[in-house]
């Protein structure tokens, strides 16, 4: 196209002086634009039945062509040179702003994005550049689905492609007109070419360039005429600003309904916070609606879900991505269901700009999501007196944990869901807190509300930030004062806790549940590591603490010991891989036998889990397995004292206090209690297993919770033999515990 350009030109006018014959066609297409608004009478054709977008791509065809050929680089050809110097882009914006004919703003965009793309020489230092970018940049993002939002998009993205190259551009384009009066002359002269000067007037340029008043006779006439068939353009008060226009516009087409447009602004908006200076990156905070307009288009999405979600929707929609924010397709349809998708989409998408973007930037708008988001909006549904209210607003900050990945925004989720850093509870302590409600609704009066409480505390355990755990578990475990004092340390586990003394033992150490030796699980090797207590013993102490009678994992082979140990390996690995970089010891902290006994609270946490624990009897099913599910992930934890407290059956505990073991050790007397009164126990409890299990067709039984719950009693057993086989095995190995990779979560 260049190549024919150019011939065409050489032939029409000569070949002697290829410079000034580019000029006089290029001055030539220009004034064939100009006419046109002269001349024509006829308002409601559309530009593509008129030439202006064939001259409009000849006018840039001779730019490109004319830099092609320029021997000095950095130079503006004299094309470019009257480009700037009569202000085109300008006057097309204005063009372009009173859309006539009809299209014409599609072209204007088109043309700027074509120019600022193509031509390399830098033009958006220019004040006759720069001034009409920022005001067609306002000119697009004041018309919310306009037409053009495809060529909106395009224009943008070159100029983020151009800031790309260059970061100190951000500062320059976002500031605005406030720029000028501070950079006035000297950042334009030092771009402007020899044969060009900067005027001290911000709104003129002068060229030095030799008259060429015969070959453009009759051009600033035409100019004048043009101007006077225009309606007259006012500034509004915007103009003065200095507003980040850029921004604006991006986060504008982000909202577009169209995918395809909304996904490129998005990144657009990606690129421009992850390639900020320091400098750009604090003006973009400080000076820009920058990170408070994205929070609050979270905040818009998530007032315009419905008033109640189902848990189980909600979950559906897990992995819900930014780049794909659609809700799929094969998921079973709900109300709000792309409501829902948008908003964890958005929400993705707010979780990877603070990921990517500068420092400044991303502690910034974390800080804004969890002011506007969880604080403003999210912390008073969830200590509403509403049900609904509390079950919604509960299992959507379960979804946004879980997609959680960005280090700045977890540690203000944190923040607002645990508050500063705790002390060791009292037993007395009752603090107005939200980490307070939250733990008591563990324990609500509607158990679909526990269960959903007790999954957003599983999903946080699972975040990688020590506050967590150190605060619901770890502050009150410290000194290890559920140990009793007074007694030195056992040197093996016959010298630990008298079992003798509790009714449901007998002198061999486990539960009179019938079990015979040949019965016995396979006996791992002997520990190697002397006074300590050995893994077996620990893991068969589990295993036999639930009666042969409530027992029916043998008569099915998918429930089988192995498998848990197979899966707590696997959960281990990555427990202990997360929290590698927190420096925990290997072994408890040492007793000291002359201290005063100190009472022991577990905290309010472990207190409500304990609590729970011990009604497994008689609550429901799905409460059952949530409440297990959250003491395993505990359980999981490579942390001496949590090893200890939940995995040792033979500590000496300290008077009044309890532990995991103990516990179970309750549920189990009250079990063998409550068998007697059951009619042919066995047979229903398999039934009851095989009907969980989805072998035979559901049917209500009598004592079903209580059948459920023994269920659920046996399987959580196993769970933690295996679980506290996996951490301390026989021979102790060697495990490879690498720190997960730095800025990921």
């Amino acid at each position: 196209m260049l190549s024919r350009l150019g011939a065409l030109l050489q032939e029409a006018v000569g070949a002697r002086e290829p410079s000034i014959d580019l000029l006089q066609a290029f001055v030539e297409h220009w004034k064939g634009v100009t006419h046109y608004y002269i001349e024509s009478t006829d308002e409601n054709t559309p530009v593509k039945k008129t030439d202006i977008p064939w001259r409009l791509r000849q006018m840039l065809d001779i730019l490109v062509y004319e830099e092609r050929q320029q021997v000095a680089a950095g130079e503006a050809g004299p094309c470019l040179e009257y480009l700037l110097q009569h202000r085109i882009l300008e006057t097309l914006c204005t063009l372009g702003k009173a859309e006539y004919p009809p299209g014409m703003r599609q072209q204007v965009f088109q043309f700027f994005s074509k120019v600022l793309a193509q031509v390399q020489h830098p033009l958006l230092h220019y004040l006759s550049v720069h001034r009409p970018v920022q005001k067609l940049l306002r000119l697009g993002g004041s018309v919310p689905g306009s037409l053009t939002e495809k060529e909106e998009v395009q224009f943008t993205s070159v100029l983020c492609s151009k800031i790309q190259q260059d970061p100190e551009l951000l500062t320059y384009i976002l500031e605005g007109k406030k720029i000028i009066s501070r950079k006035k002359a000297p950042r334009e002269s030092t771009a402007l070419s020899k044969d060009s000067a900067c005027h001290a007037d911000k709104d003129h340029f002068h060229s030095s360039a030799p008259d060429k008043g015969s070959q453009l006779d009759g051009e600033h006439c035409g100019a004048q005429a043009l101007n006077s068939h225009l309606p007259a353009e006012t500034e509004g008060p915007e103009s003065g600003t200095g507003e980040s226009t850029l921004i604006t516009s991006l986060l504008g087409l982000c909202k577009s309904k169209k995918s395809r447009v909304a996904l490129k602004a998005q990144e657009n908006l990606l690129l421009l916070v992850s390639v900020a200076s320091p400098a750009a990156a604090t003006y973009l905070v400080q000076s820009s609606p920058c990170c408070v307009a994205i929070a609050e288009h979270l905040c818009q999405l998530y007032r315009s879900l419905p008033a109640f979600l189902d848990p189980a929707d909600i979950a559906a929609l897990e992995g819900i991505s930014w780049r794909l924010p659609s809700a799929p397709s094969d998921e079973a349809s709900f109300p709000g269901k792309e409501a829902l998708a948008a908003f964890l989409g958005w929400f993705d998408y707010c979780d990877h700009l603070i990921t990517e973007a500068h420092a400044v930037v991303a502690d910034t708008l974390a800080k804004a999501v969890a002011d506007k988001l969880f604080v403003e909006t999210l912390q008073p549904q969830l200590l509403h007196v509403s049900e609904q209210s509390i079950l919604t607003s509960t299992a959507l900050l379960t979804a946004m944990l879980r997609q959680l990945r960005s280090p700045a925004l977890l540690q203000e989720a944190v923040a607002f869901l645990l508050g500063p850093d705790q002390q060791p509870a009292a037993l007395e302590d009752n603090p107005r807190t939200l980490c307070s409600h939250l733990i008591r609704h563990c324990d609500h009066l509607s158990d679909e509300i526990s269960i959903a409480t007790l999954r957003l505390f599983e999903e946080l355990l699972q975040k990688p930030h020590e506050q967590v755990i150190r605060d619901l578990v770890l502050c009150n475990l410290d000194g290890r004062l559920y140990v009793a004092r007074g007694s030195p340390e056992p040197e093996s586990y016959e010298d630990t806790l008298d079992l003798e003394e509790d009714p449901y033992f007998t002198d061999d150490g486990f539960l009179d549940c019938g079990f015979s030796p040949s019965a016995k699980p396979r006996a791992a090797p002997p520990t190697s590591a002397p006074g300590k207590t050995a893994v077996t013993e620990i893991v068969n102490s589990f295993l036999c603490l639930v009666p042969e009678e409530a027992k029916t994992s043998a008569f099915l082979e998918e429930t089988g010991y192995d498998t848990y140990v197979h899966d707590a390996y696997g959960l281990f690995q990555e427990c202990s891989s997360r929290v590698a970089p927190w420096g925990w010891p290997l072994g408890p902290a040492p007793l000291d036998l002359h201290e005063p006994e100190r009472p022991f609270f577990e905290g309010p946490f472990l207190q409500v889990l304990f609590d729970r624990m011990a009604r497994i009897l008689d609550q429901p099913y799905s409460l059952n397995l949530q409440v297990t599910s959250v003491l395993s992930r505990l359980a999981l934890f490579p942390h001496p004292h949590i090893h200890e407290y939940l995995l040792d059956p033979y500590i000496n505990l300290a008077p009044g206090c309890r532990s995991l073991f103990s516990v179970l050790v309750r549920v189990i007397g009250d079990l063998m209690q409550r068998i007697q009164r059951v009619p042919q126990f066995p047979g229903k409890l398999l039934l009851v297993r095989k009907q969980l299990m989805g072998q035979v067709p559901g049917e209500q039984l009598d004592h079903q919770i209580l059948l459920q719950g023994v269920v659920v009693l046996e399987e959580f057993c196993k769970e933690l033999a295996a679980i506290a086989f996996v951490k301390f095995p026989p021979h102790g190995p060697q495990l490879n515990l690498s720190p997960p990779p730095e800025g990921q979560v």
